[in-house]
């Protein structure tokens, strides 16, 4: 099995015409993934990697009956882009585009409830199942199969881990990055419980950052659900108060969005928490 997504899962590319949606659908279909199609309106006809495009999301499922789409759009357009996905019956969503109004998040939030549709992200890398198939820009190289789920709120820090694990004879069973924005579509949370119900999942990474609480929750949920061993780790702890760091979501604004503050409570849940990168692979063998 997988998470989310598997060698079958069908793709469409909101943006393929453009620089980012052109260069990564190329990488993806080098990967594997079943890449059906693309959107761009206006260029409805045209064909690109030997993939049609279509005017609308709509016209792009009925064709090709895809699952999934991800999203290469500026911000201001991403809104309209996702409402566009959900209304054609597309199940799993990846926005890419990093920039997205909070406003356009919450209107997204309240959209996306009794649909049955998923959203990964925005301003997130997507999913890689090594060897399988890549809904994002995780550089596939990176990975290898194996047993261990990553999922991660910074996308350069998981593609280190990746690396490291990689280097170490560590495989993986898949890789989420969930976006570093102060609001996801899909949680920590999520991703534990989809991890911890994937039977080629033996051991979880999860690698957080300093903001929001997302971690804490993380936390209570491990302690109550999750059997699998997992390795944490939460970069930050020197940052100082209410100064963004990297991320739109990464910043102190209170003594629990504080990296010592989440590194005690993922302890307390009997999670492993590293100091560092390189001690991830030491800590899953």
């Amino acid at each position: 099995m997988a998470v989310f997504a598997n060698a079958q899962t069908r793709v469409i590319v909101q943006g393929i015409t453009g620089r980012e949606g052109a260069f990564h659908t190329e990488s993806m279909i080098r990967a594997g993934t079943q890449i059906v199609g693309g959107v761009t309106p206006g260029k409805g006809g045209e064909w690109m990697f030997g993939k049609p495009i279509f005017d609308t999301m709509r016209a792009a499922v009925n064709a090709t009956d895809a699952q999934a789409s991800v999203i290469f759009v500026p911000p201001a357009n991403t809104l309209d882009a996702i409402f566009e996905a959900v209304d054609a019956g597309i199940k799993l969503i990846v926005s890419i585009t990093e920039g997205m109004p909070v406003q356009d998040m919450l209107r997204t939030r309240a959209l996306l409830k009794g649909t049955g549709t998923r959203l990964i992200g925005p301003n997130c890398p997507g999913l890689l199942i090594p060897d399988r198939t890549r809904i994002g820009i995780i550089p596939n190289n990176l990975a290898t199969p194996g047993h261990v789920g990553v999922v991660s709120r910074s996308g350069s820090l998981m593609y280190e881990v990746l690396n490291l694990m990689t280097a170490s004879g560590i495989g993986q069973s898949s890789c989420i990055g969930i976006g570093g924005d102060p609001m996801v579509g899909t949680p920590f949370r999520d991703v534990l419980e989809a991890f911890e119900n994937d039977p080629d999942t033996e051991k979880i990474v999860l690698i957080g950052e300093i903001g929001g609480h997302d971690e804490l929750v993380a936390a209570e949920y491990i302690a109550s659900h999750v059997s699998k061993p997992v390795v944490a780790i939460v970069v930050g702890r020197h940052a100082p108060t209410q100064r963004k760091l990297g991320h739109v979501g990464a910043m102190i604004s209170d003594e629990r969005s504080s990296a010592s503050h989440k590194i005690a409570a993922l302890k307390a849940a009997g999670v492993v928490v590293v100091d560092v990168l390189e001690e991830i692979p030491l800590a899953l063998s």
